[in-house]
């Protein structure tokens, strides 16, 4: 198989611990899996050169057969990247790929429209997730951090600053499941942030949540007394696009 690797550049939009980390990483997995390692693709914030401080970096390694004495040559490297940079690697079968982006239509969606090969084939070039794997996995999606957001609250309220990290927390699947919404009903952002923005403002919310959205994932901090008012408006906008989502599904052939 040709080596497509697209190499990071120094000086990039990724800081120069992430590349040196990513490159090692790669180069580990290269050698512990051999001829096994079909890709290995960066995905999320990092490979659309949006992270912050507090980002995790997320890669996604396509095998052929997941073999215990291969992995276990790639424990130590992948223990050492996670300390140094917050890498963190899902490991798919080659074969698994159209069952596991149905099952997970939102996440792979995502991983479609913001990718970086770092080796191997783009297997995500022409992986779609069908329109009804994408619906059902949306209200599962929006429903599962709807439930989420209420027992943090209860368990974390007298503690804002706790609850600060439950809204940064929440900027990820609001804004995937915002990118999919709007893909699903024939139209696009050039990005999950600019997708939850535009969901928003159609759905009647003021900006001023997306403010707090965003300075809780940028600071892990928001002003006192705004953290318990913000959350439950996250509750409000689960809400309303879950309704939007059914009301898709309603009007499909």
């Amino acid at each position: 198989m040709p080596d497509t690797t697209s190499p990071l550049q120094p000086g990039g939009a990724l800081p120069a611990h992430v590349e040196r980390c990513l490159h090692d990483l790669v180069e580990s997995a290269k050698s512990a899996f051999s001829d096994s390692l079909v890709s290995m693709v960066l995905f999320g914030s990092a490979a659309e050169g949006q992270m912050r401080a507090t980002s995790d970096v997320n890669l996604i390694a396509i095998l052929s057969r997941f073999d215990r004495a291969q992995v276990d040559r790639l424990r130590d490297p992948l223990r050492l990247a996670h300390a140094a940079a917050q890498v963190s690697v899902m490991f798919v079968l080659e074969a698994e790929l159209p069952a596991a982006a149905e099952a997970f239509a939102v996440k792979f969606a995502d991983i479609g429209r913001r990718r970086r090969v770092l080796f191997g084939a783009d297997v995500f070039a022409s992986l779609r997730p069908s329109r009804e794997a994408q619906l059902n996995r949306l209200r599962q999606v929006l429903v599962n951090l709807t439930m989420r957001l209420r027992n943090r609250y209860a368990l974390v309220s007298l503690r804002e600053e706790q609850l600060a990290l439950v809204i940064a927390d929440a900027a990820a699947p609001l804004r995937a499941a915002a990118a999919t919404l709007l893909e699903l009903e024939g139209r696009t952002a050039p990005s999950p942030k600019a997708a939850l923005v535009e969901v928003v403002r159609a759905l009647g919310f003021e900006d001023d949540v997306l403010v707090s959205v965003s300075q809780a994932r940028e600071t892990r901090a928001l002003p006192a007394g705004t953290a318990g008012q913000t959350l439950f408006r996250l509750l409000e906008l689960a809400g309303e696009m879950r309704r939007r989502v059914e009301k898709l599904d309603r009007d499909d052939p």
